[in-house]
């Protein structure tokens, strides 16, 4: 229970989310450095369903032929839906997104994609709010200190 002890948006280290196909998204905090970038309001974080996050993936395969990991299709429909935004609102826009890897280790939650057995979980607002509720620093909750 020592963890986090870093500055980082977080649900607590007990936190744990329903099973994903994109495991590298069932951390329960960012990563320090995307906290910063969020806390000076230079990004948004958004949560997607894992469905439509393939469904962007399997676009962006066909489109560039390179098969993404799970975790990087929910960039790319992050980066979709702001080019959708931005074409509706008849702006023009630079949008950066970072895919974060490939897909070829993670073929298996493509076949599960492909044969429609991908389901889009939804964690209870409840059980969020519990596990607010340990995070060291908020609600009263005193930081863990080393042992000396």
């Amino acid at each position: 229970k020592m963890t986090p002890l870093i500055k980082a948006h977080t649900l607590g280290a007990s936190f744990m989310p329903p099973a994903s196909h994109a495991g590298g998204l069932r951390y329960h905090a960012m990563a320090p450095l995307v906290s910063h970038l969020k806390e000076l309001g230079l990004i948004e974080a958004r949560a997607v369903p894992q469905t439509e996050a393939f469904k962007a993936g399997a676009t962006f395969f066909q489109a560039e032929g390179i098969l993404p990991a799970p975790e990087a299709t929910h960039a790319i429909l992050g980066a979709l839906l702001e080019a959708r935004a931005a074409e509706a609102a008849g702006e023009s826009k630079t949008i950066l997104f970072n895919m974060c890897g490939h897909g070829h280790f993670d073929m298996v939650a493509w076949q599960k994609y492909l044969a429609g057995e991908l389901e889009d979980p939804e964690y209870p607002q409840h059980l969020v709010d519990a596990a607010r509720k340990e995070i060291p620093g908020l609600n009263g909750v005193d930081w863990p200190m080393p042992e000396k």
